[in-house]
């Protein structure tokens, strides 16, 4: 009973705390902002003091500064039909669809496999009043390879929308591979770090999979989960996208579609998305030593 009360106590003032700052910052200052920055970065299209990608984070919603690096892309490759489908979306707040939904009049289909989470991030859009018309679609779902398809379009989404965001902390690979119910214009997903920019591999296939996380140093804990960018990055070239950079943290890489403004946003390597990660090796051996032994597939 005390620990129902503390979890609905606790839940309460997320929402009230969320209420608040949306209502105040993210519609009254955030999205006037953001939309003078999209049409600066329109104006500086074709010139070169467009700013190059790197520079262009910006944390609104998002778990770091993604928000900034979806504005810059969807400001020079426009929108088609502002829809996104995020896959494991925590309550729908902190994420990379929250700020498209909220300030830019995306729809949304947002899942996550923690019904409390759902339910909550439900009650905070109802506050606020960008989308107490048209919320997003949130749902509880456990998504695999077997039924992620099924799962977007009986939700209603099918065919082109703007953008796929994957963040699992799972079979991310093997998520990805299986869908083919919608064709994304731009795609982000978290990759696994501690692989480097060399080894292309991914944890095996089981659609129960939970990340596992090991603390053998107090400030760099070990991740088994996901795969490598270099996966990734193969992955994205027989999918027809493009590497075009990561976020400041440098786990979450962007995918661009080949037939979208090449010229604009050009493909990087690998290794510029890992450069903050080339001591991680040697500084956090121990849980390195420790996930390179756990089983991974070649991919």
């Amino acid at each position: 009973m005390l620990k129902s009360l503390k979890i609905s106590i606790k839940n309460t003032t997320k929402l009230w705390f969320y209420y608040s700052l949306n209502k105040v910052n993210f519609i009254n200052r955030s999205q006037t902002a953001q939309l003078i920055l999209m049409n600066q970065y329109r104006q500086l299209k074709n010139t070169p003091n467009l700013p190059k990608f790197q520079d262009v984070g910006l944390h609104i919603c998002s778990q770091t500064d993604e928000d900034g690096f979806l504005l810059f892309i969807f400001s020079l490759i426009d929108t088609t039909n502002k829809k996104v489908v995020e896959l494991c979306a925590g309550d729908g707040i902190e994420c990379n669809a929250a700020n498209l939904i909220i300030n830019h009049g995306w729809n949304g289909l947002l899942f996550d496999g923690d019904l409390t989470q759902i339910k909550l991030g439900q009650e905070i859009y109802e506050f606020i009043n960008t989308t107490k018309i048209n919320p997003p679609k949130l749902v509880n779902a456990w998504i695999t390879a077997e039924n992620v398809n099924q799962l977007i379009t009986t939700n209603g989404f099918n065919g082109e929308i703007d953008l796929l965001s994957l963040d699992l902390d799972g079979v991310d690979y093997w998520i990805w591979k299986s869908i083919d119910c919608i064709n994304p214009r731009v795609v982000v997903i978290e990759y696994n770090t501690y692989w480097g920019a060399e080894k292309s591999v991914t944890v095996p296939y089981d659609p129960q999979f939970q990340a596992q996380i090991f603390q053998h140093s107090q400030y760099h804990p070990g991740y088994y989960c996901g795969a490598s960018l270099r996966a990734f990055g193969k992955l994205a070239k027989d999918r027809g996208y493009r590497l075009v950079g990561s976020n400041t943290k440098q786990w979450n890489a962007f995918f661009i579609r080949n037939d979208i403004a090449t010229d604009l946003i050009p493909e990087v390597s690998i290794e510029s998305c890992l450069s903050s990660h080339q001591n991680s090796k040697s500084t956090t051996q121990n849980n390195w030593s420790f996930i390179s032994e756990l089983p991974w597939e070649n991919v």
